[in-house]
Protein backbone atom coordinates (compact mmCIF):
# COMPACT_ATOMS: atom_id res chain seq x y z
CA UNK A 1 0.00 0.00 0.00
CA UNK A 2 2.95 2.24 0.46
CA UNK A 3 4.11 1.90 -2.34
CA UNK A 4 0.75 2.76 -4.46
CA UNK A 5 0.68 5.98 -2.57
CA UNK A 6 4.53 6.78 -3.40
CA UNK A 7 3.37 6.50 -7.09
CA UNK A 8 0.55 7.83 -7.67
CA UNK A 9 2.06 11.43 -4.88
CA UNK A 10 4.79 11.23 -7.78
CA UNK A 11 2.01 11.35 -10.60
CA UNK A 12 0.31 14.13 -9.19
CA UNK A 13 3.90 16.00 -8.61
CA UNK A 14 4.34 15.55 -12.18
CA UNK A 15 0.93 16.98 -12.98
CA UNK A 16 1.20 20.01 -11.21
CA UNK A 17 4.76 20.49 -12.13
CA UNK A 18 5.27 19.53 -15.27
CA UNK A 19 8.01 17.11 -14.70
CA UNK A 20 7.15 14.50 -16.75
CA UNK A 21 10.08 13.23 -18.95
CA UNK A 22 12.46 10.70 -19.49
CA UNK A 23 14.90 12.59 -17.21
CA UNK A 24 12.45 12.60 -14.57
CA UNK A 25 11.50 9.23 -14.88
CA UNK A 26 15.53 8.29 -14.76
CA UNK A 27 15.54 9.61 -11.63
CA UNK A 28 12.24 8.00 -10.17
CA UNK A 29 13.88 4.50 -11.24
CA UNK A 30 17.47 5.26 -9.94
CA UNK A 31 15.53 5.70 -6.45
CA UNK A 32 13.63 3.13 -6.48
CA UNK A 33 15.94 0.68 -7.52
CA UNK A 34 17.82 2.12 -4.17
CA UNK A 35 15.72 0.68 -1.95
CA UNK A 36 14.08 -3.28 -1.50
CA UNK A 37 11.30 -4.37 -4.60
CA UNK A 38 8.13 -3.27 -3.12
CA UNK A 39 5.04 -5.95 -4.63
CA UNK A 40 3.53 -3.46 -6.96
CA UNK A 41 -0.35 -2.35 -6.81
CA UNK A 42 -2.61 -2.66 -9.29
CA UNK A 43 -4.40 -5.91 -8.24
CA UNK A 44 -7.59 -7.20 -10.15
CA UNK A 45 -10.59 -8.42 -8.69
CA UNK A 46 -10.99 -12.24 -8.36
CA UNK A 47 -13.96 -12.35 -10.79
CA UNK A 48 -12.25 -10.85 -12.86
CA UNK A 49 -9.16 -12.96 -13.15
CA UNK A 50 -11.50 -16.18 -13.19
CA UNK A 51 -13.35 -14.97 -16.21
CA UNK A 52 -12.54 -17.52 -18.99
CA UNK A 53 -10.86 -16.98 -22.47
CA UNK A 54 -14.51 -16.41 -24.39
CA UNK A 55 -15.72 -14.10 -21.33
CA UNK A 56 -12.98 -11.98 -21.55
CA UNK A 57 -13.45 -11.63 -25.05
CA UNK A 58 -17.12 -10.53 -24.54
CA UNK A 59 -15.16 -7.21 -23.11
CA UNK A 60 -14.79 -4.56 -25.72
CA UNK A 61 -13.61 -0.96 -25.56
CA UNK A 62 -15.89 1.49 -27.22
CA UNK A 63 -14.11 3.02 -30.36
CA UNK A 64 -15.52 6.52 -29.25
CA UNK A 65 -14.46 6.73 -26.58
CA UNK A 66 -10.33 6.41 -27.37
CA UNK A 67 -7.98 8.99 -25.84
CA UNK A 68 -8.10 12.26 -28.54
CA UNK A 69 -10.93 10.92 -30.13
CA UNK A 70 -12.45 13.43 -32.22
CA UNK A 71 -9.96 16.13 -31.83
CA UNK A 72 -8.17 15.33 -35.48
CA UNK A 73 -4.80 14.14 -34.29
CA UNK A 74 -3.18 11.22 -36.18
CA UNK A 75 -3.26 8.78 -33.03
CA UNK A 76 -5.70 7.96 -30.59
CA UNK A 77 -5.43 5.38 -27.77
CA UNK A 78 -7.64 2.22 -26.45
CA UNK A 79 -7.34 0.74 -23.41
CA UNK A 80 -7.61 -2.72 -22.32
CA UNK A 81 -9.61 -4.13 -19.79
CA UNK A 82 -7.84 -6.45 -17.25
CA UNK A 83 -9.26 -10.24 -16.63
CA UNK A 84 -8.52 -13.50 -17.59
CA UNK A 85 -4.58 -13.49 -17.12
CA UNK A 86 -4.38 -9.99 -16.94
CA UNK A 87 -4.06 -9.86 -13.43
CA UNK A 88 -2.47 -6.57 -12.62
CA UNK A 89 -3.53 -3.00 -14.46
CA UNK A 90 -1.15 -0.37 -14.85
CA UNK A 91 -1.14 3.61 -14.43
CA UNK A 92 -1.77 5.65 -17.35
CA UNK A 93 -1.32 9.14 -17.87
CA UNK A 94 -1.41 11.59 -20.53
CA UNK A 95 1.40 14.31 -20.70
CA UNK A 96 -0.20 17.77 -22.12
CA UNK A 97 2.55 20.37 -22.78
CA UNK A 98 4.78 18.74 -20.34
CA UNK A 99 2.18 18.37 -17.72
CA UNK A 100 0.92 14.78 -16.66
CA UNK A 101 -2.98 13.96 -16.15
CA UNK A 102 -3.92 10.89 -15.11
CA UNK A 103 -6.22 8.68 -17.37
CA UNK A 104 -8.76 7.13 -15.50
CA UNK A 105 -10.50 3.98 -15.84
CA UNK A 106 -13.89 4.57 -16.86
CA UNK A 107 -16.70 1.94 -16.69
CA UNK A 108 -18.59 3.41 -19.64
CA UNK A 109 -15.62 2.93 -21.84
CA UNK A 110 -16.63 -0.51 -22.35
CA UNK A 111 -19.05 -2.68 -23.80
CA UNK A 112 -19.70 -6.14 -21.36
CA UNK A 113 -22.10 -7.65 -24.25
CA UNK A 114 -24.67 -9.03 -20.91
CA UNK A 115 -21.39 -10.41 -19.03
CA UNK A 116 -22.74 -10.56 -15.43
CA UNK A 117 -20.42 -7.89 -13.50
CA UNK A 118 -18.76 -8.24 -10.30
CA UNK A 119 -16.93 -4.87 -8.36
CA UNK A 120 -15.10 -2.56 -10.62
CA UNK A 121 -13.41 -0.41 -8.63
CA UNK A 122 -13.31 3.41 -9.37
CA UNK A 123 -9.22 3.47 -9.12
CA UNK A 124 -9.07 -0.10 -11.05
CA UNK A 125 -6.60 0.88 -14.01
CA UNK A 126 -6.32 -0.80 -17.29
CA UNK A 127 -4.80 -4.15 -18.22
CA UNK A 128 -2.86 -2.09 -21.53
CA UNK A 129 -3.64 -0.37 -24.53
CA UNK A 130 -3.47 0.02 -28.19
CA UNK A 131 -2.22 2.42 -30.79
CA UNK A 132 -4.38 3.49 -33.31
CA UNK A 133 -3.20 4.81 -36.68
CA UNK A 134 -4.09 5.11 -40.20
CA UNK A 135 -0.58 3.17 -41.17
CA UNK A 136 -0.78 4.98 -44.96
CA UNK A 137 -3.76 3.10 -45.70
CA UNK A 138 -5.74 5.04 -48.87
CA UNK A 139 -8.89 5.01 -46.96
CA UNK A 140 -7.48 7.12 -44.22
CA UNK A 141 -9.62 4.99 -41.21
CA UNK A 142 -7.11 4.69 -37.82
CA UNK A 143 -6.44 0.98 -37.44
CA UNK A 144 -4.77 -1.00 -34.30
CA UNK A 145 -0.62 -0.41 -35.10
CA UNK A 146 0.68 -2.01 -31.97
CA UNK A 147 -0.05 -2.76 -28.29
CA UNK A 148 1.39 -2.75 -24.80
CA UNK A 149 -0.24 -5.47 -22.66
CA UNK A 150 1.14 -8.08 -20.04
CA UNK A 151 4.48 -7.63 -18.08
CA UNK A 152 7.12 -5.63 -20.46
CA UNK A 153 5.53 -7.07 -23.72
CA UNK A 154 4.69 -4.95 -26.31
CA UNK A 155 4.19 -5.75 -30.35
CA UNK A 156 3.44 -3.39 -33.66
CA UNK A 157 2.29 -3.83 -37.23
CA UNK A 158 3.62 -2.75 -40.14
CA UNK A 159 1.23 -1.85 -43.01
CA UNK A 160 -0.53 -5.01 -44.51
CA UNK A 161 0.59 -7.50 -41.95
CA UNK A 162 -1.13 -9.52 -39.22
CA UNK A 163 0.09 -9.83 -35.73
CA UNK A 164 2.86 -12.02 -34.74
CA UNK A 165 5.95 -11.90 -32.88
CA UNK A 166 6.47 -9.47 -29.90
CA UNK A 167 9.23 -7.55 -28.20
CA UNK A 168 9.86 -6.85 -24.50
CA UNK A 169 11.84 -4.55 -22.35
CA UNK A 170 14.11 -6.92 -21.10
CA UNK A 171 14.91 -10.48 -20.32
CA UNK A 172 16.39 -11.82 -16.69
CA UNK A 173 17.67 -15.17 -16.89
CA UNK A 174 16.00 -16.69 -19.90
CA UNK A 175 16.06 -20.73 -20.01
CA UNK A 176 18.13 -20.50 -17.10
CA UNK A 177 18.09 -22.90 -14.11
CA UNK A 178 17.25 -20.47 -12.16
CA UNK A 179 13.07 -18.93 -12.62
CA UNK A 180 13.21 -16.22 -15.21
CA UNK A 181 11.95 -13.02 -14.32
CA UNK A 182 9.51 -11.09 -15.73
CA UNK A 183 9.69 -7.43 -15.27
CA UNK A 184 6.84 -5.23 -16.31
CA UNK A 185 5.99 -1.94 -17.15
CA UNK A 186 3.87 -0.54 -14.53
CA UNK A 187 3.42 3.20 -15.26
CA UNK A 188 2.91 4.24 -18.63
CA UNK A 189 2.99 8.23 -19.92
CA UNK A 190 1.30 9.09 -23.61
CA UNK A 191 2.69 12.06 -24.82
CA UNK A 192 -0.22 14.17 -26.61
CA UNK A 193 0.67 14.21 -30.18
CA UNK A 194 1.00 17.42 -32.31
CA UNK A 195 -1.42 17.75 -35.60
CA UNK A 196 0.13 15.82 -38.22
CA UNK A 197 2.48 14.39 -36.10
CA UNK A 198 4.28 11.15 -37.76
CA UNK A 199 5.23 9.82 -34.10
CA UNK A 200 3.85 9.72 -30.70
CA UNK A 201 5.66 9.25 -27.86
CA UNK A 202 5.04 7.12 -24.84
CA UNK A 203 7.24 6.77 -21.51
CA UNK A 204 6.97 3.73 -19.70
CA UNK A 205 8.53 2.48 -15.63
CA UNK A 206 10.05 -0.92 -15.67
CA UNK A 207 9.98 -2.84 -12.26
CA UNK A 208 11.16 -5.69 -11.00
CA UNK A 209 12.58 -7.72 -8.21
CA UNK A 210 16.15 -6.96 -10.15
CA UNK A 211 15.80 -4.08 -11.93
CA UNK A 212 13.97 -0.68 -12.02
CA UNK A 213 14.01 1.54 -15.23
CA UNK A 214 12.91 4.47 -16.83
CA UNK A 215 11.71 3.94 -21.12
CA UNK A 216 11.04 5.90 -23.93
CA UNK A 217 9.58 4.96 -26.63
CA UNK A 218 9.06 7.06 -29.81
CA UNK A 219 6.90 5.34 -32.89
CA UNK A 220 6.42 6.22 -36.08
CA UNK A 221 3.90 3.61 -38.10
CA UNK A 222 3.79 3.45 -41.29
CA UNK A 223 4.70 0.93 -44.54
CA UNK A 224 7.58 0.14 -41.88
CA UNK A 225 6.81 0.77 -38.26
CA UNK A 226 9.89 2.12 -36.80
CA UNK A 227 10.30 2.84 -32.99
CA UNK A 228 13.44 4.52 -31.31
CA UNK A 229 14.06 3.45 -27.98
CA UNK A 230 15.53 4.90 -25.03
CA UNK A 231 16.63 3.20 -21.95
CA UNK A 232 18.02 3.54 -18.47
CA UNK A 233 18.21 0.47 -16.14
CA UNK A 234 19.55 0.28 -12.71
CA UNK A 235 19.43 -3.07 -10.94
CA UNK A 236 19.21 -3.88 -7.60
CA UNK A 237 21.45 -6.96 -7.77
CA UNK A 238 22.75 -9.03 -10.87
CA UNK A 239 20.60 -11.58 -13.10
CA UNK A 240 23.07 -14.48 -14.50
CA UNK A 241 21.34 -13.71 -18.07
CA UNK A 242 20.55 -10.08 -18.57
CA UNK A 243 18.73 -9.57 -21.74
CA UNK A 244 18.69 -6.53 -23.60
CA UNK A 245 16.04 -5.39 -26.63
CA UNK A 246 14.41 -9.56 -26.66
CA UNK A 247 12.55 -10.63 -29.37
CA UNK A 248 9.82 -13.20 -28.22
CA UNK A 249 8.23 -15.42 -31.53
CA UNK A 250 6.74 -18.98 -32.09
CA UNK A 251 8.03 -21.93 -34.30
CA UNK A 252 6.33 -25.11 -34.29
CA UNK A 253 7.42 -26.25 -38.19
CA UNK A 254 8.87 -25.48 -40.81
CA UNK A 255 10.52 -26.46 -44.09
CA UNK A 256 13.88 -27.78 -42.41
CA UNK A 257 10.95 -29.69 -39.99
CA UNK A 258 11.03 -33.39 -40.78
CA UNK A 259 8.67 -34.92 -37.76
CA UNK A 260 5.65 -36.86 -38.60
CA UNK A 261 3.02 -34.27 -40.63
CA UNK A 262 -0.23 -34.23 -38.56
CA UNK A 263 -1.14 -31.36 -39.51
CA UNK A 264 -2.63 -30.21 -42.89
CA UNK A 265 -0.79 -27.13 -42.73
CA UNK A 266 3.13 -27.80 -43.90
CA UNK A 267 4.55 -24.66 -42.11
CA UNK A 268 3.25 -22.93 -39.24
CA UNK A 269 5.35 -20.49 -37.60
CA UNK A 270 5.72 -16.74 -36.83
CA UNK A 271 9.84 -16.00 -37.80
CA UNK A 272 12.00 -18.53 -39.31
CA UNK A 273 15.37 -17.45 -38.48
CA UNK A 274 17.60 -15.31 -36.66
CA UNK A 275 19.17 -12.61 -39.09
CA UNK A 276 22.84 -10.93 -37.52
CA UNK A 277 24.79 -8.22 -38.78
CA UNK A 278 27.71 -8.74 -37.05
CA UNK A 279 30.54 -5.87 -35.74
CA UNK A 280 32.86 -7.53 -38.73
CA UNK A 281 30.27 -6.46 -40.85
CA UNK A 282 29.77 -10.27 -41.78
CA UNK A 283 25.77 -11.24 -42.25
CA UNK A 284 24.47 -14.24 -40.96
CA UNK A 285 21.54 -16.10 -41.25
CA UNK A 286 20.26 -18.92 -38.85
CA UNK A 287 16.95 -20.90 -39.75
CA UNK A 288 15.01 -21.28 -36.78
CA UNK A 289 13.89 -25.04 -35.52
CA UNK A 290 11.69 -26.69 -32.84
CA UNK A 291 14.09 -28.68 -30.58
CA UNK A 292 13.44 -32.51 -29.00
CA UNK A 293 15.12 -30.77 -25.79
CA UNK A 294 15.79 -26.73 -24.56
CA UNK A 295 18.62 -25.29 -27.16
CA UNK A 296 20.79 -21.92 -26.44
CA UNK A 297 23.51 -20.67 -28.59
CA UNK A 298 25.11 -17.69 -28.14
CA UNK A 299 27.19 -15.58 -31.21
CA UNK A 300 29.97 -14.24 -29.72
CA UNK A 301 30.57 -10.54 -31.41
CA UNK A 302 31.77 -6.59 -30.25
CA UNK A 303 29.37 -3.64 -31.33
CA UNK A 304 26.52 -5.52 -33.06
CA UNK A 305 25.23 -3.64 -36.09
CA UNK A 306 21.65 -5.16 -35.97
CA UNK A 307 19.96 -8.60 -35.43
CA UNK A 308 16.10 -9.55 -35.94
CA UNK A 309 13.73 -12.34 -36.02
CA UNK A 310 12.43 -12.73 -39.42
CA UNK A 311 9.60 -14.19 -41.29
CA UNK A 312 10.94 -14.85 -44.58
CA UNK A 313 8.69 -16.77 -45.90
CA UNK A 314 6.12 -14.96 -47.69
CA UNK A 315 4.36 -17.90 -49.84
CA UNK A 316 0.41 -18.61 -48.47
CA UNK A 317 0.98 -22.16 -50.37
CA UNK A 318 3.45 -22.95 -47.99
CA UNK A 319 1.68 -22.19 -45.15
CA UNK A 320 -2.50 -22.92 -46.09
CA UNK A 321 -3.98 -21.31 -43.14
CA UNK A 322 -6.93 -17.97 -43.90
CA UNK A 323 -7.15 -17.47 -40.22
CA UNK A 324 -3.80 -17.39 -38.76
CA UNK A 325 -1.93 -15.43 -41.81
CA UNK A 326 1.44 -16.76 -40.78
CA UNK A 327 2.76 -15.54 -44.77
CA UNK A 328 1.62 -11.63 -43.19
CA UNK A 329 3.23 -11.92 -39.87
CA UNK A 330 5.76 -9.27 -39.32
CA UNK A 331 9.70 -9.26 -38.96
CA UNK A 332 11.56 -7.17 -36.11
CA UNK A 333 14.84 -5.50 -36.80
CA UNK A 334 17.09 -4.14 -33.44
CA UNK A 335 19.40 -1.93 -34.55
CA UNK A 336 21.75 -0.41 -31.76
CA UNK A 337 22.74 3.36 -31.48
CA UNK A 338 26.00 3.78 -30.41
CA UNK A 339 28.37 1.35 -29.09
CA UNK A 340 27.29 -1.97 -27.59
CA UNK A 341 30.95 -3.45 -26.59
CA UNK A 342 31.09 -6.77 -26.38
CA UNK A 343 28.77 -9.58 -25.57
CA UNK A 344 26.50 -12.02 -27.47
CA UNK A 345 23.49 -12.43 -29.22
CA UNK A 346 21.44 -15.13 -27.55
CA UNK A 347 19.33 -17.42 -29.31
CA UNK A 348 16.54 -20.05 -27.26
CA UNK A 349 14.43 -22.79 -29.07
CA UNK A 350 12.35 -23.97 -26.58
CA UNK A 351 10.54 -27.54 -27.65
CA UNK A 352 6.60 -27.18 -27.78
CA UNK A 353 3.79 -29.28 -29.20
CA UNK A 354 1.94 -26.43 -30.57
CA UNK A 355 1.47 -23.17 -31.64
CA UNK A 356 0.08 -21.74 -29.16
CA UNK A 357 3.16 -21.07 -26.73
CA UNK A 358 5.80 -18.39 -27.90
CA UNK A 359 8.95 -20.77 -27.79
CA UNK A 360 11.74 -18.44 -29.97
CA UNK A 361 13.44 -15.61 -27.65
CA UNK A 362 16.56 -13.63 -28.88
CA UNK A 363 18.24 -11.12 -26.96
CA UNK A 364 21.94 -9.37 -27.11
CA UNK A 365 23.31 -9.91 -24.00
CA UNK A 366 26.52 -7.82 -22.78
CA UNK A 367 29.83 -9.33 -21.01
CA UNK A 368 30.01 -6.75 -18.69
CA UNK A 369 27.74 -4.45 -17.27
CA UNK A 370 28.43 -1.60 -14.82
CA UNK A 371 27.55 -2.48 -10.95
CA UNK A 372 24.47 -2.15 -9.88
CA UNK A 373 23.11 1.45 -8.75
CA UNK A 374 24.89 2.58 -12.12
CA UNK A 375 22.50 2.92 -14.95
CA UNK A 376 23.04 0.04 -18.01
CA UNK A 377 21.60 3.01 -20.43
CA UNK A 378 20.44 2.05 -23.98
CA UNK A 379 19.44 3.08 -27.25
CA UNK A 380 18.46 1.04 -30.43
CA UNK A 381 15.68 1.35 -33.22
CA UNK A 382 13.56 -1.53 -34.02
CA UNK A 383 11.88 -1.63 -36.93
CA UNK A 384 8.51 -4.23 -37.95
CA UNK A 385 8.32 -4.93 -41.24
CA UNK A 386 6.92 -7.26 -44.06
CA UNK A 387 9.24 -6.24 -46.68
CA UNK A 388 12.78 -7.87 -46.11
CA UNK A 389 15.30 -6.17 -44.69
CA UNK A 390 18.90 -7.65 -44.82
CA UNK A 391 22.32 -8.00 -46.57
CA UNK A 392 22.76 -6.14 -49.98
CA UNK A 393 23.95 -9.60 -51.83
CA UNK A 394 22.39 -13.29 -51.91
CA UNK A 395 20.55 -14.64 -48.80
CA UNK A 396 18.89 -17.80 -47.74
CA UNK A 397 15.71 -18.23 -49.15
CA UNK A 398 14.72 -21.90 -47.66
CA UNK A 399 16.70 -25.32 -45.90
CA UNK A 400 15.57 -28.40 -45.91
CA UNK A 401 17.37 -32.02 -44.57
CA UNK A 402 16.45 -35.44 -44.65
CA UNK A 403 18.03 -39.09 -45.09
CA UNK A 404 18.46 -40.50 -48.24
CA UNK A 405 18.34 -44.31 -46.92
CA UNK A 406 17.73 -45.60 -50.43
CA UNK A 407 20.69 -44.62 -52.47
CA UNK A 408 22.94 -42.93 -49.84
CA UNK A 409 23.05 -45.50 -46.58
CA UNK A 410 24.00 -43.65 -43.21
CA UNK A 411 24.30 -39.99 -45.17
CA UNK A 412 22.09 -37.08 -44.71
CA UNK A 413 21.49 -34.77 -47.11
CA UNK A 414 21.33 -31.10 -46.67
CA UNK A 415 19.67 -28.41 -49.10
CA UNK A 416 20.13 -24.53 -48.97
CA UNK A 417 18.86 -22.40 -51.12
CA UNK A 418 20.06 -18.72 -51.67
CA UNK A 419 18.14 -15.91 -53.34
CA UNK A 420 18.80 -12.27 -54.64
CA UNK A 421 18.98 -9.99 -56.95
CA UNK A 422 22.67 -10.12 -58.03
CA UNK A 423 22.46 -13.78 -57.91
CA UNK A 424 20.13 -14.12 -60.29
CA UNK A 425 21.77 -12.22 -62.76
CA UNK A 426 24.80 -15.26 -63.06
CA UNK A 427 23.86 -17.82 -65.46
CA UNK A 428 24.25 -21.47 -64.70
CA UNK A 429 27.87 -21.68 -66.24
CA UNK A 430 28.93 -18.93 -64.30
CA UNK A 431 32.16 -19.51 -61.75
CA UNK A 432 30.19 -19.43 -58.33
CA UNK A 433 31.07 -22.12 -55.57
CA UNK A 434 30.17 -23.00 -52.28
CA UNK A 435 31.72 -22.09 -49.12
CA UNK A 436 31.13 -25.36 -46.48
CA UNK A 437 32.34 -25.83 -42.88
CA UNK A 438 31.11 -28.96 -41.01
CA UNK A 439 32.16 -28.63 -37.26
CA UNK A 440 32.91 -31.84 -35.46
CA UNK A 441 30.73 -34.60 -35.37
CA UNK A 442 30.26 -35.41 -38.97
CA UNK A 443 32.28 -36.12 -42.52
CA UNK A 444 31.77 -33.57 -45.42
CA UNK A 445 30.69 -37.13 -48.35
CA UNK A 446 29.93 -34.44 -50.99
CA UNK A 447 28.53 -31.08 -52.17
CA UNK A 448 27.37 -29.52 -55.14
CA UNK A 449 26.36 -26.54 -56.75
CA UNK A 450 23.72 -25.82 -58.78
CA UNK A 451 21.39 -22.99 -60.62
CA UNK A 452 17.63 -23.41 -60.46
CA UNK A 453 16.36 -23.05 -63.59
CA UNK A 454 12.59 -23.22 -62.70
CA UNK A 455 13.03 -19.86 -60.03
CA UNK A 456 16.49 -18.18 -60.86
CA UNK A 457 17.85 -19.44 -57.42
CA UNK A 458 21.28 -21.76 -56.71
CA UNK A 459 21.12 -24.62 -54.98
CA UNK A 460 23.78 -26.13 -52.69
CA UNK A 461 23.26 -29.64 -51.78
CA UNK A 462 25.55 -31.81 -49.67
CA UNK A 463 26.04 -34.83 -48.04
CA UNK A 464 27.24 -35.97 -44.60
CA UNK A 465 28.28 -38.98 -42.28
CA UNK A 466 27.68 -38.44 -38.39
CA UNK A 467 30.28 -40.04 -36.53
CA UNK A 468 28.18 -41.70 -34.08
CA UNK A 469 28.89 -39.82 -31.27
CA UNK A 470 25.05 -38.12 -31.62
CA UNK A 471 26.57 -34.92 -30.99
CA UNK A 472 25.57 -31.29 -32.89
CA UNK A 473 27.36 -30.26 -35.79
CA UNK A 474 27.45 -26.28 -36.52
CA UNK A 475 27.29 -26.20 -40.03
CA UNK A 476 28.04 -23.21 -42.16
CA UNK A 477 27.48 -21.83 -45.81
CA UNK A 478 27.84 -19.02 -48.34
CA UNK A 479 28.53 -18.26 -51.64
CA UNK A 480 31.77 -16.64 -53.83
CA UNK A 481 32.83 -16.23 -56.86
CA UNK A 482 36.89 -16.37 -56.70
CA UNK A 483 37.61 -14.09 -53.14
CA UNK A 484 34.19 -12.00 -53.19
CA UNK A 485 31.75 -13.17 -51.08
CA UNK A 486 28.42 -12.89 -52.88
CA UNK A 487 25.75 -14.32 -49.40
CA UNK A 488 25.45 -13.47 -46.02
CA UNK A 489 26.46 -16.70 -44.53
CA UNK A 490 23.85 -19.82 -43.87
CA UNK A 491 24.46 -20.96 -39.96
CA UNK A 492 22.88 -24.12 -38.55
CA UNK A 493 23.14 -26.50 -35.97
CA UNK A 494 22.10 -29.97 -36.72
CA UNK A 495 21.53 -32.65 -34.37
CA UNK A 496 22.30 -36.19 -35.60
Amino acid sequence: MKRAIIGAGLLLIGACAGAADFASLRSRARELAARPHAPVAGAVPQWLRELSYDDARKIQFDGGKSLWHGERLPFEIQFFHPGFIHDRTVRVAEIIRGRAETVPFRRESFNYHGLKLGELPPALGYAGFRVMHGLGEPDGGLREAGSFLGASYFRFLPRGAAYGLSARGLALNTAEPEPEEFPAFTEFWLERPAPGAASVGVLALLESESVAGAYRFTITPGAMTSMHVQAAIFRRKDAKVFGVAPLTSMFWRGENSNGPLEDYRPEVHDSDGLLMHNGRGEWLWRPLDNPRHVRVVAFQDEHPRGFGLLQRDREFEHYQDLEAAYHARPGAWIEPVGKWGRGSVRLVELPTKDEFNDNIVAFWSPETLPPPGEAVELEYRLRWFVSQIGPPAGFVRATRHGKTAYYEPGLHRFVVDFDGDALRAFGADSALAPELGVGDGAKLNNATLQKNAVNGTWRVAFTLRPDGTGRPVELRCFLKRGAQVLTETWSYLWQP
